[in-house]
C-alpha cells in the first residue's frame, strides 16, 4: 500500500495500486474521507474543491482541498489538489485533459459535490427562494452531470472503471419519503438516477456506476452545527430522546463518521466482481455489511433502518445499540 490509513480500526486495505481516482468535493466530510481512503489503498488521487484560504466556501468553513491533499501526501499517499468549480464546464474539461496528459487513464470517479448550503427546509415550493433552489440543484446535481460528461470518455478507455454517485438516501427510502423540500428532493433523487443511467451506458465498456448514501453523517460541519464533539455527541443525542425542539435530535445517536462510507467505497472499487453493484443504489451500511467493514469505533450503524423504525416506534423503546 502507498499510504497508511487515515482512520484507526480498519481491518484491511483493499489494493488499489496503479489506479487513478478523481474525487470531487474532496474539501471536507465524505469527499475528504473517500479521497484519503482511496489513497491509503494505493490509488493516485486527484482531489477537487473550490475553497482556498483567500476564497472560503459558501459554508464559511476553514477546510481546503489543499489541506486534504496534504493529509494524504503526509501519510505517504499521492494526491493532487485542483481548484475547480464543477459548474464551469471548461474548467472541468481542463481537469480531465490534465489527468489524461499526466496519467493516461481514470479508473475511479467519485461525484461527491453537494449543495446543502442552499437547502430551505420546511418551506413549500411556492414559498421557497427560487434562485436558492436552482443553486441547490445545480451545485448538487449539475456538477455531477458536468463531471461525468467530461470524464467518462477517459474512464471507459480501460475496462473496470467505477463511478460512485454520493447522494442522501437510498433509492428505496427516497421513493417513499419526501425529502422536506422540493429542490432537495429533486437533487438527491436525480443523483441516484444519474448513477442508474450511467451504469446502463458504461456496462458495455466494463464499467460500473452505483449511487451510495451514507447514513446520518457525523461530519465536521454537523458536529459544529449541533454544538457537540466526537466525545460528547452520543450523550447529547441520548439526552434529547423523545424531544423534537432541541439539537442534536435523538436520531443523531445512529450517526456515523465519514470513514465508514469511505471504507465501503474503496472496497467496492477494489472488488473484482464490482459489476454486481452496477446501476444499484446502496448505503454505507450495506457496503460495510457486505465487505465486513465497520466504522472507526468498531460499530456498523444501520441508519436508514433505524430512522424508518422511529416513524412507527416510540423513541423511548427504540435503542440505537440494536442498530449498530
Amino acid at each position: 500500500m502507498n499510504a497508511q490509513s487515515s482512520q484507526a480500526g480498519h481491518p484491511h486495505h483493499p489494493d488499489l495500486s496503479g489506479r487513478v481516482a478523481l474525487v470531487t468535493g474532496a474539501t471536507r466530510g465524505a469527499g475528504r474521507a473517500i479521497a484519503r481512503e482511496l489513497a491509503a489503498c494505493g490509488a493516485l488521487t486527484y482531489c477537487t474543491g473550490r475553497s482556498t484560504p483567500e476564497d472560503p466556501s459558501d459554508y464559511g468553513r476553514p477546510e481546503t482541498v489543499a489541506e486534504t491533499a496534504r493529509l494524504i501526501n503526509d501519510a505517504g499517499g499521492i494526491a493532487h489538489p485542483v481548484i475547480v468549480d464543477h459548474l464551469e464546464i471548461e474548467a472541468v474539461r481542463a481537469l480531465i485533459a490534465r489527468i489524461d496528459a499526466e496519467q493516461g487513464r481514470l479508473d475511479i470517479l467519485i461525484n461527491d459535490i453537494g449543495g446543502e448550503a442552499y437547502v430551505e427546509f420546511g418551506k413549500t415550493l411556492w414559498d421557497s427562494d427560487l434562485d436558492a433552489g436552482k443553486k441547490l440543484f445545480d451545485t448538487g446535481f449539475t456538477t455531477h452531470l458536468n463531471t461525468s460528461h467530461a470524464a467518462l470518455p477517459l474512464l471507459i478507455r480501460h475496462s473496470g472503471g467505477v463511478v460512485v454517485e454520493v447522494t442522501d438516501g437510498t433509492r428505496s427510502y427516497n421513493a417513499s419519503h419526501f425529502r422536506e423540500s422540493v429542490f432537495h428532493d429533486l437533487t438527491k433523487t436525480a443523483v441516484d438516477r444519474l448513477a442508474f443511467a450511467q451504469g446502463h451506458e458504461i456496462a458495455a465498456h466494463g464499467g460500473t456506476a452505483v449511487s451510495v448514501s451514507p447514513g446520518w453523517l457525523r461530519s465536521e460541519m454537523m458536529l459544529e452545527g449541533f454544538g457537540v464533539t466526537e466525545q460528547t455527541w452520543r450523550a447529547a443525542a441520548e439526552a434529547n430522546r423523545g424531544r423534537t425542539d432541541v439539537v442534536p435530535p435523538y436520531e443523531f445517536v445512529i450517526s456515523e463518521t465519514p470513514a465508514m462510507l469511505a471504507r465501503g467505497v474503496a472496497a467496492l472499487a477494489a472488488d473484482p466482481a464490482r459489476e454486481r453493484w452496477n446501476t444499484l443504489s446502496t448505503s454505507s451500511y450495506e457496503l460495510a455489511q457486505h465487505y465486513g467493514l465497520t466504522d472507526i469505533d468498531g460499530s456498523r450503524p444501520d441508519a436508514w433502518s433505524f430512522i424508518t423504525q422511529l416513524e412507527t416506534t416510540e423513541a423511548a423503546t427504540l435503542e440505537a445499540s440494536d442498530y449498530r
